[in-house]
């Protein structure tokens, strides 16, 4: 069983059809007890990095980081990909997972913000989330702060400057842009996560 977590932010939906379409059993839950026996977690999100907040508290917290520590896959999705660097600018007194090192930062004025639409990604062919997906692969994304390049990126996208569309370290992954909206390529990432 695949959780994805509630816990307030948007696209909850979208990423439980999506799962649901490529064949996969899901729930959404803000349940830690529930979260706590899945096999693997999705934290999906749009929306402002302080809805994170309810992420570090308990008793959610508690139920992720128990989670994380069995080394069970987790996936974070936008919002949730930025909870997982140290922390965001648009929210600077909460902090994040810190699994990724850096922290969020918005697109300056010199761009139209939020960067909304198709973008490629350049792929590190190690990356096990993104097995089979070439490089040059476009995907969708709606955003209006950026994960910094950092150790853990396993994909670049460029606009305005590089910056993180996906990293991962061991069984914890995240990705900038939404794959349950990116088409067959998308469908390919997260039959990758459900495979793991």
């Amino acid at each position: 069983m695949i959780a994805i977590v509630d816990y307030g932010a948007g696209n909850l939906t979208s990423v439980y059809r999506a799962i649901r379409h490529i064949g996969h059993e899901c729930v959404i839950t803000s349940d830690p007890a529930q979260l706590k026996r899945a096999d693997k977690t999705i934290i999906p999100g749009v929306g402002h990095f302080k809805a994170t907040r309810t992420l570090s508290a308990d008793p959610l917290s508690s139920a992720l980081r128990e989670f994380i520590a069995a080394d069970k896959p987790l996936l974070g999705v936008c919002l949730g990909l930025q909870w997982m660097f140290d922390g965001s600018d648009e929210a600077p007194e909460l902090s994040g997972l810190g699994v990724f090192d850096g922290r969020c930062s918005r697109f300056s004025d010199q761009v139209k913000t939020p960067h909304v639409g198709w973008n490629q990604i350049a792929v590190d062919p190690q990356s096990r989330l993104l097995q089979g997906v070439p490089s040059n692969s476009y995907v969708y994304y709606t955003h209006s702060y950026r994960a910094p390049a950092c150790s853990r990126t396993v994909a670049l996208c460029t606009y305005e400057i590089p910056f993180t569309a996906a990293a991962e370290s061991g069984n914890l992954f995240g990705v900038q842009f939404h794959p349950e909206k990116s088409g067959d390529v998308g469908l390919g990432i997260l039959e990758n996560f459900c495979g793991l």
